[in-house]
Order: structure tokens, then C-alpha cells, then sequence
């Protein structure tokens, strides 16, 4: 190949484009080993002639000598595409040769039964295509990409010896070459003369030329489309042809031809002449003569044969749309023979008449004088064919083409492009939807929404394997009894699920007897699930199969083979997305478990408030976190209510909210006030060997004194709805988050108003990506107020579901976990409390018991008061042995009877094992046996020692420790008498 390149590159400038066109092809057919090579030039009108042949006879390429540029042949298309044209051979095997046909217009074979491959390569100069070269390449297979290399390199070359072809002008008229004929006269014949300029395309014709052609000199342009414009359709190509021939051999130029006069008719009219040349032998012009003829060639040359006979219909019309030209085709087409259809104007014609909106189409195709083409219906035939309309300078040529076969083809193939483009949307859709899909339920619905409405199913049962059964585990389309069914036979063998694992290929059942016969055991399922085709689809992973998706039909169906490869396509991306989502499952079951055990399964129900509670996880694959709420129950009448925050998902962190939530049940049991407990969980957290951040609110109610102490670290302040209706936010010193604080922490004291609402919260519920905490907290207190004013409150439980809906939905849904805990708060009246002073001297044991007594009694427990006596005696015995004063006694009367004594020391009892011969030791081992209840707690000035005694038993009776009665044989009076020695059993600090 480089060789033959060198030796192109080493021709001199300045060839004639002939030989230009003749070196280019020879080696190019030569590098290919090809049969032969053309070149084809643009002309004047649409068409392409022919300019150069290599290796051809003469008469081979006669029906490619002239070439619509609107066609669908091979240099047309390179031409339009501006690209090269591959045009494989034909093909002796029936399907090829159909492809074949379909790809290409009959006539991309130049020649009826020669076997040849055609290359084409578009030729450009001055920055426009202007020809096409082709190389006929036998029966070979396509060039190669190096040979595509060389062919666009010859034709590179010739392009740029094309700017160099010599531009001269043309001889003097004193010069031989260049002298005019003189007009010679002859009888009864009208002679002029002609000159052609090859160069630059100018027509000079002399007068008589002129009269016989009907030119008027103020229309001549001097251009060689005057003459064109004037010639017989049929009669252009071997014009041209026979001109071309001239120029190329150095011979006389000899033609007869039609030409058209002023009154539509036509005329012959036979030309002569000579071409001359330079001094280098290119072609300068072409002069000769032309003379009237009556006498009519013996026989039309090959392009009108070809186009008389051709096998699409063909007609020419002038610009008042009159027929002058119509092939055998176009007359049957049209129902008339040549004769009459000659000089009728085209839309007067009956057949036109019937073909709706070809007058209107035809006419805007001529007006915008471009060529166009477009399908019409021909009538009472059924066929449709395509009209190709060429505008020309003086007329239109109407090409029409059967293309019934060939549209219900492409039809055809476009609905299966369209099936095919419609199958990868709905595997593209459902890919996605199951991706996003979670949970088995999540698959289920993925495949009902997207694969039972595209092929027109009405069911679907997703069954796996669980154990030795095989059951199913989500249902579309079906009822409950037949689910209930299908899972009562999960164990037998011959169930066609089963038949489908154990082969791993999909079984297809067009109708309940093809069903009957596959699976005679089961012959009633059809019927109970009324149902009547099937399609069992494998469910397959790593090459394991553990279930059966199964789409179903109520009516008959049989699927062709894409369907059914486009099933099995889907069932094998559903057994991925069920693997996943049955793993998913597993692990959303273990963590939803672990979240229930870390929080509160109920809230106690207590004296000094009633509570409600919700927990929302984030969103899907994010259930376990790390909020958390808690109302924790304390002693005299106090209750203590929490909530937490965690940030982050997952395990770890709600294994750090277990750990924290028992540590404030630790703390909160030590009575501890809320500033001590926040600091004492700031060191837990800071001792974490993780990287926790943890916000937290701690609020300590006692219901005896309605007072709130609140402390909170990085948390968002609680809400307080007064009875009223009216909402608050207290707002203590914002502590920062736990583990990152240094004590003290703040702490705001409130006075609540019996029956007022707290609400705890943590940020999730009142912030997203959308909203800031301050809108979110707005917005809770806007719903605090509206369900207070519609009586929404009332219910705890409709009130939290209340205010989760409202700020939680749309596009405020949880992006992080969110808790909410309300509490009602109640006082303990006065009613139900009882208070006295005590002195600092052993008498304090006796008054103490009186004191009970009359209380008691006041309130109806008479049954407690013994017991009661005992607890008090022995407290305020302690108390004036070890502790200091001042000393007072305390009796509270809700659910439970609460008997407290406060002394001024920060000395805390704690029980010891007495020996037998210890004197003291026993007397906090007789609070616990006598009280349900017992402890001690820090106040301001000192501590409090209290227990606890149930006031109704499980009979309904007061209840007390069994061995109460046994305790009080010391005085069955109830220690009316002085015996204080006896209650200072205590124990040492």
C-alpha cells in the first residue's frame, strides 16, 4: 500500500482530471484485487454521471451512466452521508438475500447476476462533495480497516491533484482548434452552430440554434443548463454520455436527441462537433453544428429503454403539472396507456383523484423546490408505494416505488425495536425498584407494580424454601383460602413448585389441562385459585435454588420466546433482590427486637402523672438508633422523666442508649437531684472508648410540692402546656452534650399547675433536612395549643400520634430517629398529706405513733396502722440515736401509704448482719420485712428516711408482709404504752 501511495505522490501536478480520475482507480482496484472501479461526477441537475471507469467493459455500467442523487443507491447515499458505503455482495441464501433487499435499492446492483461487493468513497474539492468513487470488489467480504485507510487515501490524493488540474483558457478564434464552423445553408434543413466552453460550463448557440430550440435571447443565460433544460428526459444521460465518450477518445462527438419546443411538443434534432485540447491534452471546448432531423432513431438507447420498462413507475411532468414522459408501470399505475396520458394534467386524472392529499403534498414539494418523497395508498389495490417527486428547471419527475412488503417489513422490525426497547425499560425500571427494595414485601410489590400490567397477568406467589416446606412467602392477586391451601400441601413432592426447584428450569403452562397434566396430584388448585395459565420461574443464587416465583393468568396464554426469556431475564433479578431482602429481614427482626428490649415496653402507670410515648425510626434499613424516653417511678410521690439521644444508627449506638438508660435508672434510684445525675452521666460517657455524642433531658417531678427541675445537656428544651392551653418552652442554660460538659450543670425549677402537659422530645421530631429546630418547635407548639383547644389532649395516645402526623410527614419525614414522650402531670392534694415536728429527745418514738394513729384513722386505714407505728417508731428511734435533728414525720396517702422521717444529718442507714449476741443491727431488717418498700434520700438540709406500703392486696384486702402479725407480739395494743426502749433497734453507720 505505501508503495502504490509513493508512486501517486511522485505524479507531477498538473494532470487533466480524467487521468487524474483513471491513476486513482487503477491502483485502488489493484491494492483491492477488485474487478473494476468508477467515478461519478455531480451534475448540473440531481443526478450523478458518470465521469471514469477502470477495468469495466464499456457496456457493463450503461444503467449507472446517470444516477438520481435522491436515490438509495450506494453513491447516492455516500454522497448524502458524506461518509463511505459498505455494500456486501448478494447472497445465495434466502434470508441474506431478503436482508439484502430490504438494505438496499435494487438498483445498488449495477448489473442482473454478477456476484460483487461495492466500496464507495465520497470525493470533495473546494470544501464540498462533488463526486463518489467505487470500487466493485467481487465476492469478497468488506475492505479491511487498513485497506479503508488506503481507499481514502487515493482518494485524498486525488482531491488535491483535482486543485491542481490546470485552469486554461480557451485558444483564440485565429487558432484552427478554436475556429467556428460557419453556417452552412442546406435545403429544407435548419443548420446552426454550437460552442461548449469544458472549462467553465459556457453555451454559446447561434441564431438559428436558438430559434429551433425556443429560446428567447432575453431568457439564455449562456450556460450549459439552457440546453439541458430543453432536452427529453429520456435522451440526457446518453447525451451526456456520448459527450463524455468524445472528450475521453479524441473523437467526433455524434448525437440525436429530443429537444422540447415552445409548444410543449417535442422535436429530434441530431448535434455534431469536435473537442480540442491544450498543449497538455486537457479538454478546452467542444464546438460543432446541429441540424433538424424528422427522421427517428431506429431505436431508444438503453437509459429510455430502462426507464420505459422499469419496474417502479416513473413520469415527468411540466410545470403546469402536464404528463410528458410515463413508463409501462406509471400507465398501469394510472390506468391509461402513453398516449393518453401525454399533455392531461396529472390531478385530472380519476386514479390521482382517489389517492387523498397528493395535489396538496405534490405542490409543497415543488414550491420549496427541494426533492421530496413520502407514501401514498393506492387505491382499491391495497398497496402502498412510495412517491419520490425530483423538481427540475422546467419540470418534475415522479418516481413511484411499491413498498407494500417493504413498510410491513419495517413495521415489523420497528415493533419488535420497540418491544425490545420496552423489555429494557421495564428490566431497567423493575432493576430499580428492586434495588430500592428492602424487605421481601418491598420485592412483592416491585414485581406485582412492574411485571404483571406489561404482560397482562393478574397473579403472583413468591414461595421459598423454609426447612422441608415450601410456603409462600408473598402474594399478589390471590385469596387467602387458596394461600391457606397451597401452604397446607408445602411438603409434598409433586407440588409443581417443587418440580421446578428440583429442575431449575422455568415451566410454562398455557391453560389448566396443560396444569392437569404436569400435575395431576393437584388437579383442583387451578379451580380454587381460578386461574388458567401459569409461568413458574426458578429463584436462583450462586447456584442455589430456594424458591419459586410463579406470574399468573386468568385466561388461557401461551408466551412466545421473548416473553418467556424476558420472564426468566426477571426471575433471575427478583431471586437477587430475595436473597438480599430475606437477609434484610433476618437482621430488621434481630435489631427490631433489640430495640423493643432497650426501651420501655410499658409506662408505669403513676399517682404523680400519666404518660404516653412513641419511637419512629429514620426510615428503611435504619430501625435500631440510638433515642430513647423513660418515665422512672421514685419515692415519695417524685417521678423522674427522660429521654436521650444517641446520634448515629445502628448497633453500636443503641447498645451505647442500653448502657445509658440503665445508668439513669442507677442514678435515679439514688435520688439523686437532676444536675448530679447529668454530671455523673457526663463521666460516663467521656469514659467511653468511642467517639459518642449524646444530648439528654432530665426532669425531676414531685408531686407533693408541684414543683419541675429540669436539667439538660445539648438537648432541645421540653414543652409545658398549662390547663389553659397556653404553651411554654423552658429554657434552661444550654449545657453542651454529654461527654463534653464540664459540671455543674444548670438547672430550672418550675412550678407546674396540676394537670399540665411536658412533652419531651428529641430533635428528629422537630427538625430535617427541610425545616430548622426552631420552625419544628413552632410547629409542636402550634399542635400543643390547636389539640388542646379541640379536646385532642384529653387522650395521650391520640395526642402522640397526633403530633407525629403533623410534623412528620410529607416532606418532613424522619431523617433521623425521632421519640416523643407526654406526661400528664398530677398534685398530690393536701388533703392526702400529713406533717408534723418532732422533738429531739426519746419521747419523739411515741408521738410519732400517735401521730400515725390519728392520721390513719382520719383516712380509713386503721388495718395499716400497727404496722405503720412500727415503721415510724423505728425510723424516729434511729434517727435520735445516730442522727441529729430537727427531726419531722411525714405521711403521704395516694396509691400506696408513704411514711417519711427527715432528720438534719447526711448520714446514710445501711442494713448490717447482727450477731446472736448483738444488741443492735436488726432494725432496717425490720423496715424491709415490713414495708414493700424502703430507702433514703439527700434534701436540702439533711435526708429522708421513707418506705412504702401497699394499700389494696390482690383480694382487694390491705395487704402487708405475712409476718406483720408475728411482729407485733411485742404489744398487741399497738405500743400504746412507752416502750421506745424496745424501737431503737438500729443500726450503726
Amino acid at each position: 500500500m505505501q508503495a502504490r501511495l509513493a508512486l501517486l505522490s511522485a505524479v507531477r501536478p498538473g494532470l487533466p482530471e480524467s487521468e487524474i480520475f483513471r491513476l486513482g482507480l487503477l491502483h485502488a482496484t489493484a491494492e483491492l484485487c477488485a474487478l473494476g472501479g468508477m467515478v461519478h461526477l455531480c451534475g448540473p441537475t440531481s443526478a450523478l454521471c458518470l465521469a471514469s471507469t477502470v477495468g469495466l467493459p464499456q457496456d457493463l455500467p450503461r444503467s449507472w451512466e446517470v444516477i438520481d442523487q435522491e436515490s438509495q443507491v450506494a453513491p447516492a447515499r455516500a454522497l448524502h452521508q458524506g461518509s463511505t458505503v459498505w455494500l456486501p455482495p448478494p447472497s445465495d441464501e434466502p434470508a441474506a438475500a431478503t436482508q439484502a433487499a430490504e438494505a438496499a435499492d435494487t438498483a445498488d446492483v449495477p448489473w442482473p447476476g454478477m456476484r460483487t461487493g461495492l466500496a464507495v468513497l465520497p470525493v470533495s474539492a473546494g470544501g464540498r462533495i462533488m463526486g463518489t468513487l467505487t470500487v466493485l470488489t467481487g465476492d469478497r467480504g468488506e475492505p479491511t480497516p487498513e485497506e479503508w485507510d488506503f481507499l481514502r487515501s487515493v482518494v485524498a490524493w486525488t482531491e488535491e491533484r483535482m486543485v491542481q488540474a490546470p485552469k486554461v483558457t480557451a485558444p483564440a478564434a485565429s487558432q484552427p482548434d478554436g475556429e467556428r464552423p460557419q453556417q452552412t445553408a442546406v435545403p429544407d434543413l435548419m443548420v446552426g452552430w454550437w460552442d461548449w466552453n469544458l472549462q467553465t460550463d459556457e453555451l454559446i448557440w447561434d441564431a438559428l440554434v436558438m430559434e429551433y430550440y425556443g429560446t428567447k435571447p432575453a431568457d439564455y443565460t449562456g450556460r450549459i443548463q439552457d440546453w439541458i433544460q430543453i432536452l427529453h428526459p429520456d435522451d440526457l444521460a446518453p447525451t451526456l454520455q456520448e459527450a463524455q465518450r468524445a472528450i475521453r477518445e479524441h473523437s467526433i462527438y455524434e448525437a440525436t436527441y429530443r429537444v422540447r419546443h415552445l409548444d410543449g411538443t417535442y422535436g429530434w434534432s441530431r448535434a455534431r462537433g469536435k473537442p480540442t485540447y491544450d498543449d497538455q491534452g486537457a479538454p478546452l471546448r467542444m464546438v460543432g453544428v446541429r441540424w433538424e432531423s424528422s427522421e427517428s432513431p431506429s431505436a431508444r438507447d438503453a437509459l429510455s429503454r430502462a426507464l420505459r420498462h422499469m419496474s417502479d413507475g416513473f413520469l415527468t411532468v411540466d410545470a403546469e403539472w402536464r404528463i410528458i414522459f410515463a413508463n409501462l408501470e406509471a400507465e398501469r399505475l394510472l390506468g391509461h396507456s402513453q398516449e393518453e396520458l401525454f399533455g392531461r394534467v396529472l390531478w385530472d386524472l380519476p386514479a390521482a383523484q382517489r389517492i387523498p392529499g397528493l395535489e396538496r403534498r405534490c405542490r409543497r414539494a415543488a414550491a420549496e423546490e427541494i426533492p421530496a418523497s413520502f407514501d401514498v395508498d393506492m387505491p382499491d389495490t391495497g398497496r402502498r408505494y412510495q412517491l419520490r417527486l425530483v423538481p427540475g428547471p422546467v419540470g418534475r419527475a415522479i418516481y413511484l416505488a411499491d413498498v407494500t412488503e417493504k413498510r410491513r417489513m419495517q413495521e415489523e422490525r420497528e415493533a419488535a425495536e420497540r418491544a425490545a426497547s420496552e423489555r429494557a425499560a421495564q428490566i431497567a425500571e423493575l432493576t430499580a425498584a428492586l434495588a430500592k427494595a428492602t424487605t421481601t414485601r418491598d420485592v412483592v410489590d416491585a414485581v406485582a407494580q412492574r411485571v404483571l400490567p406489561p404482560f397482562d397477568a393478574v397473579g403472583l406467589v413468591v414461595q421459598a424454601i423454609e426447612g422441608n416446606q415450601l410456603i409462600a412467602i408473598g402474594a399478589v392477586g390471590y385469596a387467602d383460602d387458596f394461600l391457606d391451601v397451597l401452604n397446607s400441601r408445602s411438603t409434598a413432592a409433586t407440588l409443581p413448585g417443587w418440580s421446578v426447584i428440583a429442575s431449575g428450569a422455568p415451566v410454562f403452562l398455557s391453560s389448566p389441562q396443560e396444569y392437569v397434566a404436569y400435575s395431576p396430584d393437584h388437579a383442583d388448585l387451578p379451580g380454587i385459585a381460578r386461574k388458567q395459565a401459569w409461568a413458574f420461574m426458578p429463584l436462583t443464587v450462586s447456584d442455589q435454588t430456594f424458591g419459586v416465583c410463579v406470574v399468573s393468568w386468568d385466561r388461557p396464554r401461551r408466551l412466545d420466546a421473548d416473553e418467556r426469556s424476558l420472564l426468566t431475564t426477571i426471575s433471575a433479578l427478583v431471586a437477587q433482590a430475595l436473597e438480599r431482602a430475606r437477609l434484610y429481614d433476618a437482621e430488621h427482626t434481630r435489631s427490631r427486637e433489640l430495640q423493643r428490649s432497650l426501651l420501655p415496653r410499658d409506662l408505669p402507670d403513676l399517682p404523680a402523672c400519666t404518660a404516653a410515648a412513641r419511637y419512629l425510626p429514620a426510615g428503611q434499613g435504619m430501625d435500631v438508633g440510638g433515642d430513647w424516653y423513660d418515665v422512672i417511678p421514685l419515692s415519695s410521690g417524685q417521678v423522674a422523666l427522660v429521654v436521650g439521644d444517641v446520634m448515629g444508627h445502628g448497633l453500636p449506638e443503641a447498645a451505647t442508649m442500653g448502657r445509658l438508660r440503665t445508668a439513669v435508672h442507677t442514678l435515679a434510684d439514688l435520688e439523686l437531684p437532676p444536675d448530679e445525675i447529668m454530671g455523673h452521666l457526663n463521666d460516663i460517657v467521656g469514659g467511653m472508648s468511642e467517639d459518642s455524642y449524646v444530648t439528654c433531658l432530665y426532669a425531676l417531678y414531685d408531686s407533693t410540692t408541684q414543683n419541675c427541675s429540669i436539667a439538660r445537656a445539648g438537648h432541645p428544651p421540653p414543652a409545658l402546656v398549662h390547663p389553659d392551653g397556653t404553651v411554654h418552652f423552658p429554657e434552661p442554660a444550654a449545657d453542651p452534650p454529654l461527654g463534653t460538659a464540664k459540671p455543674p450543670f444548670e438547672t430550672v425549677e418550675l412550678t407546674v399547675p396540676d394537670g399540665s402537659l411536658l412533652v419531651l422530645y428529641t430533635d428528629g421530631l422537630v427538625e430535617s433536612a427541610k425545616r430548622e429546630v426552631d420552625e419544628g418547635m413552632s410547629g409542636l407548639a402550634r399542635l400543643l395549643r390547636t389539640a388542646h383547644d379541640e379536646g385532642i389532649d384529653a387522650d395521650l395516645e391520640t395526642l402522640c400520634d397526633t403530633l407525629t402526623a403533623g410534623l412528620l410527614s410529607g416532606e418532613h419525614q424522619a431523617a433521623d430517629d425521632a421519640a416523643l414522650l407526654v406526661a400528664r402531670l398530677h398534685a398530690l392534694t393536701e388533703d392526702r398529706m400529713a406533717s408534723w415536728p418532732l422533738p429531739e429527745d426519746p419521747k419523739a418514738a411515741g408521738l410519732a405513733r400517735r401521730h400515725v394513729r390519728e392520721q390513719l384513722s382520719d383516712w380509713g386505714l386503721d388495718e395499716l396502722t400497727p404496722t405503720t407505728e412500727l415503721l415510724a417508731s423505728e425510723m424516729v428511734g434511729n434517727v435520735v440515736r445516730h442522727a441529729k435533728g430537727p427531726m419531722r414525720l411525714r405521711l403521704l396517702h395516694d396509691t400506696r401509704l408513704v411514711c417519711e422521717v427527715f432528720d438534719g444529718s447526711l448520714t446514710m442507714p445501711r442494713i448490717r448482719h447482727a450477731t446472736e449476741t448483738d444488741e443492735g443491727g436488726r432494725g432496717l431488717q425490720l423496715i424491709t420485712a415490713l414495708s414493700q418498700r424502703w430507702g433514703a434520700r439527700y434534701t436540702p438540709n439533711g435526708k429522708c428516711i421513707w418506705t412504702e406500703q401497699t394499700l389494696l392486696g390482690p383480694d382487694g384486702r390491705l395487704d402487708r408482709p405475712s409476718d406483720t402479725q408475728d411482729l407485733l407480739f411485742l404489744n398487741p395494743e399497738g405500743f400504746a404504752g412507752d416502750l421506745d426502749a424496745l424501737s431503737f433497734e438500729s443500726q450503726e453507720q
